[in-house]
Order: structure tokens, then sequence, then C-alpha cells
């Protein structure tokens, strides 16, 4: 899956909590969240503004969280473990393992593997 498959596939799938996320899908949506934090932030700093950067935020905020609630069914583990990084660190660093581990194989308890789909 490539970039522009990834990010399409995740905004057409924004309300979807059902269902498994590949590492491609999830790390590619990442890479355009970070890009367009970059270039938002670059437009509110020539402007003086803060105001793109919040819309931006608000508009990929529902995205990315069922995104990653579908990479961590993608690993077995339920969306609830996004709450890990409420923990200061760790959390964060736990939660980075997960979603850097390779998909479960065959089915799992939120789906087939969308590898093999």
């Amino acid at each position: 899956m490539g970039f522009s498959e990834a990010v399409q596939a995740v905004l057409a799938k924004y309300m979807v909590i059902e269902g498994r996320a590949r590492r491609s899908e999830y790390w590619w949506f990442t890479l355009a969240m970070i890009l367009g934090n970059i270039a938002t932030g670059v437009v509110d700093g020539i402007l003086g503004i803060s105001l793109l950067s919040i819309l931006f935020g608000l508009a990929v905020l529902i995205p990315s969280l069922t995104v990653s609630i579908r990479r961590l069914h993608d690993v077995g583990k339920s969306g609830w473990w996004l709450l890990i990084v409420l923990v200061p660190i760790v959390g964060w660093l736990v939660l980075l393992f997960f979603t850097v581990q390779d998909s479960q194989q065959g089915a799992n308890a939120y789906g087939e593997n969308p590898k093999q789909a």
C-alpha cells in the first residue's frame, strides 16, 4: 500500500473502528499527518496565527484515532490499549512497540488479516 492509497483508505474509513489496519496504512497516514502539521505550522508562522494548525488537528483527530485502534486490532490488541499513552513516556513506548509489530497471522477476533485479503 502506497502513500496516497493509505491516506485515502484511512479517510474513507474515518469513523470505522471495526477491522484491522496494516502497518503501511498506519505509518503512511502518520507521515501525512506529520507533513500536514509541518505545512500548517509554517503557514501559521508566516501569518502569525495558529488557526490552520488547530483546524488541521481537528480534521485529522478522529481518523487518526480510528486508524490507531484498527492498527492495535491488527496485532491482536483491544483498542482500549490506546489509552496507554496517558502513562508518561512508557505509554508512548508501549504503543510504539505495538504499532511497529507485524500483523497477527490469519484471522483474529477483529477480522481477517488485511495482508491476505
